[in-house]
């Protein structure tokens, strides 16, 4: 649980250092999979536009995390940036757990 008490820059600092980690590692993890895999539900193209997505996804969060860093926790983040990037690793874990459905389901099914 979040301490109340913690001053605003701490607050921040603990919610938004985090945040930044994890779309930082779930991109990295769905680049993996769309640069390493033939997603064969996806057509190439949708495949390519994925990736080609998500690496600006990496770069603008490569971006506010530096921002951040840099000015010690004292920026924040505007939701309308976040959202875009958790609507896009929402889609990035849709076709992953399809991915893995199909590559676990028995021959011929």
């Amino acid at each position: 649980m979040l301490n109340s008490n913690l001053p605003e820059s701490e607050l921040l600092k603990s919610l938004l250092e985090p945040l930044l980690e994890n779309f930082k590692y779930w991109f990295e993890r769905s680049t993996k999979l769309l640069e390493n895999e033939e997603i064969h539900f996806l057509s190439g193209e949708d495949q390519s536009d994925l990736l080609a997505r998500v690496k600006q996804a990496q770069l603008e969060v490569g971006a506010a995390k530096a921002l951040f860093q840099a000015t010690g926790g004292q920026v924040a983040i505007e939701t309308a940036a976040l959202m875009p990037w958790h609507r896009l690793l929402a889609e990035c874990w849709q076709v992953s757990a399809r991915f893995r459905s199909l590559q676990s389901a028995p021959p011929g099914k």
